[in-house]
This record gives structure tokens, C-alpha cells and sequence, in this order.
């Protein structure tokens, strides 16, 4: 037989499932008394009766001539469903089969299962995920990689909700500065000074590159970039800077005449990832410029692209088996809810292969 709670319990109840929801959050002012007389056929003395015990659990603070607001958002326990959400912009090609692996491999040993979801790079997919898993309430924990994490996103609140929900998220590859949550990713900065570095140390001094606009990484690897070219003291130029989006990196081909206008009179190219780096050699393979003595191409990821390349890229190294042991470990703490202190940026080395031509070195 279901137990009916009292008038001043059903109140209670209803203010935590707004907060837990995510309705209601840290420093939200609740309805007046008069609206929750008025909801919940009451009289004025339940009401108050009921905010009483909200405050004295410390949910609540009754502010004078103001009105009654969230102090502190609470975690409602709930039966763990052994359930994580994998969120990745794409799941079959380039570097995600094996992130995808590794996650799933150090979910399973604890008995965890893995529900993948995977966005296209699309903010309007990434809120109907977001937005499932919201009503749905089916996994104990998300590792997600951003979507277009270089560009204001508005699914950030979404976000916002699933954590006041208690689900704790872990970023991978990308992120949202916005967001308090950790992640796990190379150390983009890193990887695009290294790159130019090498081609420095190759001799090279007119250097191109080719970043992603929409992404985080790309920003962060521009960075690294610059970072490089300015301690050689060599003068950044905007002219040998091609910038790309998602969309735009589908169909490089079509733009080889203006990327090709901005690599003119270079001798190398960073490029954002070996994808980017494998598209620009078929360019330059279909317009009969010789890879690596004409333009040398390196890459960042040492995907199964930089290996398969009709010239093989030298790239930077992305440990993605790493990157995923970490992100699975590392959501299972934040379920038994243990301290995740810092996040997590793998280190890289340069995998040399036949892209990048020796002028002389430094």
C-alpha cells in the first residue's frame, strides 16, 4: 500500500525534484508563499511548515522582504542503472574506434556498459542527445567529447542541468572552458609547437598553416604554432594562415584554390590533424606539387591516415588508448565520487615518416 505524505512532505518533495531536475539551481528564488498555498490547496501554516524543514536541511535561505531562494544544490541518491553515456562527434572513422575501445574496456571490468551517441560536430545534434538523456535519466555518468568547442555553444545549460542532476561529465579530446568539468585530451598547445618546431629544426622558415576555426583544438594548436615561429623569432604571418570549419574540411578539394593561394611560396605546412594534412596532399598530388620537395606536410594524431597516406606524414603523436583508459577510470571516480584534482593533457612526440624534407638543421 503506497504511504500518502503529508501536505508539508508533498511540498518538500516537489521543490528537490525541481532542483534535482535542474528547475530549480543554486541561488533560484522558489514561488511565493501565497502561489504554493494556492498550487497545493493548502493553508499558509503548511507552507511555512514545509519551508522550515527545507532550511533546517540547509536547502533553503529565507531572506527578509526578499523571498525564499536555493542555498546549496542537492544530489538525490538513486539506483545506479551501470550505465555511461559516450558522447564523441563522430564513431567509425579516424582516431574514435580505438578512444571508443579503450572507454569501453574500462567500463566493462567494472561492470559498466557504454551507450554511444555520436554528434556529426553539430550543436543541433548534440542538444537532442543532451536533451534524451535529460528526460530519460538512464546513465550514471557521460564522457563527452565538445561539439564546435571554438565557437559559443548554447547547449551549455543542458549541461549545466545534467550536473545539478548529480551526473558527472569528463570531456575528451575537447572542451568548454565554461563548464567545471575535467577532461581528458593531448596537450593541443604542445603538439602544435612541436610540429612547427620540427620544421624548424628541417631547416624551414616559411611556414604555412592550415587550423580548424570551429574547434578548440584548432585554437590551441595555432597557439602552439605561433608560440614556435615568434622563439625562432620569425615573424607570424596572417597571409600563410588558412582557417577552416567542419564543413569546409568535408570539402577541401573544392577549396584548393584559395589554400593553395596562401601556402604559395612556402616551403612547409603545419596542418590542424593528419585529416587536413591527408586532404592537402592529395591537393597538391593532383596539382603536381612533389611531397616533400616541393612542400612538406606534417600532421598532428598519427592516425591510420598518416600511415596510409600515398606520401606518409610524419605527425604528432595523440595517445588515444591512453586518452580513453584515463576517461573511463576517471568517470568511475567521479560516480564513487571521488576527487578528480586536475585534468589530464597526454604529452606528445613527433613520429617521423617521408612528408617532411631536410634543408638543413638548425
Amino acid at each position: 500500500m503506497e504511504v500518502q505524505l503529508a501536505k508539508y512532505e508533498q511540498i518538500v518533495k516537489w521543490i528537490k525534484d525541481q532542483i534535482v531536475s535542474g528547475d530549480l539551481t543554486d541561488g533560484s528564488k522558489i514561488k511565493s508563499e501565497n502561489e504554493l498555498v494556492s498550487m497545493f490547496h493548502v493553508s499558509r501554516q503548511t507552507v511555512r511548515h514545509a519551508i522550515s524543514v527545507l532550511e533546517q536541511e540547509g536547502i533553503v535561505d529565507r531572506r527578509r522582504g526578499s523571498g525564499t531562494y536555493i542555498r546549496i544544490p542537492i544530489k538525490i541518491e538513486k539506483e545506479r542503472t551501470m550505465r555511461i553515456a559516450l558522447i564523441t562527434t563522430y564513431v567509425d572513422e579516424y582516431i574514435f574506434p580505438p578512444i571508443i575501445e579503450e572507454v569501453e574496456k574500462g567500463l566493462s571490468r567494472k561492470g559498466y556498459t557504454l551507450q554511444i551517441s555520436f554528434t556529426n560536430n553539430a550543436i543541433e545534434k548534440e542538444r537532442q542527445i543532451l536533451k534524451n538523456l535529460l528526460e530519460n535519466d538512464v546513465v550514471d555518468g557521460i564522457i563527452a567529447e565538445a561539439t564546435k568547442s571554438g565557437l559559443p555553444n548554447p547547449n551549455l545549460s543542458l549541461y549545466r542541468k545534467i550536473m545539478q542532476k548529480g551526473i558527472p561529465i569528463i570531456f575528451i579530446n575537447s572542451y568548454y572552458r565554461e563548464l567545471k568539468a575535467p577532461h581528458v585530451s593531448l596537450n593541443d598547445k604542445k603538439a602544435g609547437k612541436m610540429v612547427t618546431q620540427y620544421l624548424l629544426e628541417c631547416g624551414h622558415r616559411k611556414i604555412a598553416g592550415i587550423f580548424k576555426a570551429d574547434d578548440g583544438q584548432g585554437h590551441l594548436r595555432y597557439a602552439g604554432y605561433v608560440d614556435a615561429l615568434m622563439d625562432a623569432d620569425i615573424k607570424v604571418r596572417g597571409e600563410r594562415i588558412v582557417w577552416i570549419d567542419t564543413e569546409e574540411l568535408r570539402c577541401m578539394k573544392e577549396d584548393a584554390g584559395r589554400i593553395l593561394k596562401r601556402l604559395q611560396g612556402c616551403t612547409a605546412c603545419v596542418c590542424y590533424n593528419d585529416e587536413v594534412a591527408n586532404k592537402l596532399a592529395g591537393i597538391c598530388l593532383e596539382q603536381g606539387i612533389a611531397i616533400p620537395d616541393e612542400l612538406s606536410i606534417i600532421g598532428i594524431d598519427n592516425s591510420e591516415l598518416a600511415k596510409l597516406c600515398e606520401v606518409p606524414l610524419t605527425s604528432a603523436e595523440n595517445q588515444v588508448r591512453d586518452l580513453g583508459g584515463i576517461a573511463a577510470r576517471e568517470i568511475m571516480e567521479l560516480i564513487d565520487e571521488k576527487e578528480v584534482y586536475e585534468d589530464f593533457e597526454l604529452d606528445t612526440r613527433i613520429i617521423v615518416r617521408k612528408s617532411v624534407k631536410m634543408i638543413h638543421s638548425l
